[in-house]
């Protein structure tokens, strides 16, 4: 039962979980969510189809009625769920994870994500106690619908003209395969891996390991594009390259779509979500140059969301490629990211801003990238950290709700254990490379070597 975490389930299929595991969820969901009718969707992985047969068995012997969209991106299915009035939705997924992965992702009324303790847990619980799962006397039904058509529509309104630009895509062969073609439809565009392929032949889907990005970085420079676009496996994280070919930091882009929602749109002191690993030039530009309220969370939709909803806040991200936005019913959508983030491109080139321009302008500091270490003891190593450093100079700001990030006037850094994968997670961010370096190699002596974590 190893695949039950805190935004999902997930894990290698029939390792971590099985198509029994898949059944149960699905007969303990509509309970659950007071849910009569569950929509879902699932990604291309080669094991999809099993667990989908399963997981909407279990949804039918419960008495429930299953909507089945079959292929379906991530955001089709937040979209479906709220669009539609839906309690329960499941999307069949492991997002970004290599092949062998698959889990499930499930949300409640208005694609609210249900995370571990939000209900997840309890279904864990229900499996681990061997609760009983008899047949209703009346099964439910099963109706295939098709919402791709409403999800492009509602697209296509936020899309700008793309006219001047010329654009690099990798979809890696993944769920972002259903819609990039006909949303980029006459524009000057080209595409990599564009064939959707559960076995990610040509790169696991994941745009935050630098290798995957390669293949468009080369394009981008062979084709003298003015931006690289590439989504993860299940289409709700997307990723940028600017026109020199360099990936662009998730995180600046969140400060970068004030030039759509003010500049463009006029919105005036918007209220703004970023997490707990986002470089302090993002809170800096917004606040400085859109007076802006910044909020600072804990990673992950199942947090995210949420949050971005309390605040009422306009958009939001994260370091992993995902953003967040109101008018997305407080979801991520990568699709939607980067129809305007292509938008905002397109009026800096009018004005003679390339990306890379922009890019620059906003990277006030030295930043590590997230660094991952594999170490038996994460809430030790992360609290050695925490003390050494408060130990040598007294912070401005410690925030704990994460991992834990602490501030000094030169430098930044925040701790935190993964919570989908078996790592802890370092990233620190400086005035100089000098102090970055520093500050890299002491954590590093502690992590590694008080520890034995391993990089």
């Amino acid at each position: 039962m190893g695949a039950f975490h805190a935004y999902d389930i997930r894990g290698i299929y029939n390792v971590d979980f099985d198509k029994e595991v898949a059944y149960k969820v699905g007969y303990f969901l509509p309970a659950l969510l007071k849910a009569d009718k569950v929509l879902v969707g699932r990604d291309c992985r080669l094991s999809g189809q099993e667990i989908h047969d399963y997981l909407i068995k279990g949804i039918t012997d419960a008495g429930a009625d299953v909507d089945d969209i079959g292929y379906s991106s991530t955001p089709l299915v937040y979209f479906g769920t709220a669009n539609y009035g839906y309690k329960a939705s499941v999307q069949i997924t492991a997002s970004h994870n290599p092949r062998e992965y698959n889990g499930m992702k499930v949300s409640r009324e208005n694609a609210l994500p249900v995370g571990l303790d939000t209900g997840l847990g309890q279904i864990k619980q229900w499996i681990d106690e061997g609760r009983p799962t008899p047949p209703a006397a009346k099964k439910g039904t099963v109706k295939e619908i098709d919402i791709k058509p409403d999800y492009i529509k509602f697209l296509k309104k936020y899309k700008g003209d793309y006219s001047n630009l010329k654009i690099a895509f990798d979809l890696s062969n993944g769920m972002s395969t259903l819609f990039a073609k006909e949303i980029y439809k006459g524009e000057d565009a080209s595409f990599l891996f564009d064939e959707m392929d559960g076995s990610f032949p040509n790169h696991e889907p994941n745009p935050l390991v630098a290798k995957n990005v390669e293949p468009l970085r080369k394009l981008v420079a062979d084709i003298k594009a003015d931006v690289g676009v590439i989504y993860d496996g299940d289409a709700d994280r997307v990723m940028f390259v600017d026109d020199k070919a360099r990936f662009v930091p998730p995180d600046l882009v969140i400060a970068m779509m004030a030039r759509y929602f003010c500049d463009e749109r006029g919105e005036k002191n918007p209220r703004v979500l970023q997490e707990i690993r986002s470089s302090k030039a993002v809170a800096e530009y917004l606040s400085k140059n859109y007076n802006a309220d910044v909020h600072t969370w804990r990673v992950g939709r199942a947090f995210a969301a949420p949050k971005l909803r309390e605040i009422d806040g306009l958009w939001g991200g994260e370091l992993a490629g995902h953003y967040y936005f109101k008018d997305f019913f407080y979801s991520d959508s990568g699709m939607l990211a980067s129809i305007i983030v292509l938008r905002i491109v397109s009026a800096l080139k009018k004005k003679g801003i390339s990306l890379s321009k922009e890019i620059d302008d906003l990277t006030c500091y030295e930043n590590s990238g997230e660094i991952n270490y594999k170490v038996e003891d994460k809430k030790g190593a992360m609290d050695a950290v925490k003390a050494h450093f408060e130990s040598r100079e007294k912070p401005t700001k410690v925030m704990d709700f994460d991992g834990y990030r602490l501030e000094f006037p030169e430098w930044w850094f925040n701790i935190r254990p993964s919570n989908t994968e078996p790592y802890l997670r370092f990233i620190c961010e400086a005035t100089t490379k000098e102090r970055l370096l520093e500050k890299i190699a002491e954590a590093d002596e502690i992590i590694v070597g008080q520890f034995g974590g391993k990089r």
